[in-house]
């Protein structure tokens, strides 16, 4: 039986085997986040639970990065961000709790936060942070991957683990969000024949 672990434990662990899944992981938005983010000319933008920095990289595939005003990443896992930041040394990159981030209120115009809330228990929490650190009219973008059990995952040490998951229905993610007073002006849905594996949000400060 695989080891549960925290987001924190579990991800320093298999921090080392993460960007040799990232074809794989890309396949669930299919581009979506950056046809949703659009343009980030001149904008201040965080990217929450940023892992090994694998939205930064595809935002920079698609030219889009460098035209950014601004780039902060913040995640839980030391070890992820150790990578993070080999890849985008010009990427502020700070370890932290997304649900007390270390920023003052209204610092970015965009946040994105892929394969985020899977881990979290409460959403509110996390949605009403992001609201504080949005400025006005801010946009926040986020996934909600159709996961109701923890997949087992292997370290290069050949450890087998879970990492402590949460399965969250499509309609209390856009619910949740309404309540703490966002616009959906996306909600998106990848599928595999009948089966959604993952919803793609676009939701503005309001």
């Amino acid at each position: 039986m695989p080891k549960k672990y925290s987001s924190e434990e579990g991800y320093d662990k298999y921090a080392s085997f993460y960007d040799k899944k990232l074809k794989f992981l890309g396949s669930f938005e299919d581009g979506a986040i950056e046809n949703l983010v659009s343009d980030l000319s001149g904008k201040s933008m965080l990217d929450v639970g940023s892992g090994t920095g694998r939205v930064l990289d595809m935002l920079k595939d698609k030219n889009m990065l460098a035209k950014a005003g601004s780039v902060h990443a913040l995640d839980i896992s030391g070890e992820m961000l150790k990578i993070l930041k080999r890849k985008h040394p010009k990427v502020e990159a700070e370890k932290g709790d997304v649900q007390n981030m270390p920023y003052k209120d209204e610092s970015f115009d965009i946040v994105v936060a892929a394969f985020v809330i899977v881990h979290l228990k409460s959403l509110e929490e996390f949605f009403d942070e992001v609201w504080r650190v949005l400025k006005p009219n801010g946009v926040f973008i986020l996934t909600n991957i159709n996961q109701r059990k923890a997949p087992k995952l292997l370290t290069e040490q050949g450890e087998e683990l879970v990492i402590e998951s949460h399965y969250n229905l499509p309609k209390h993610v856009v619910k949740d969000l309404e309540n703490s007073f966002f616009k959906v002006e996306a909600n998106i849905f990848r599928r595999s024949g009948d089966v959604w594996t993952n919803q793609i949000i676009k939701a503005v400060k309001i």
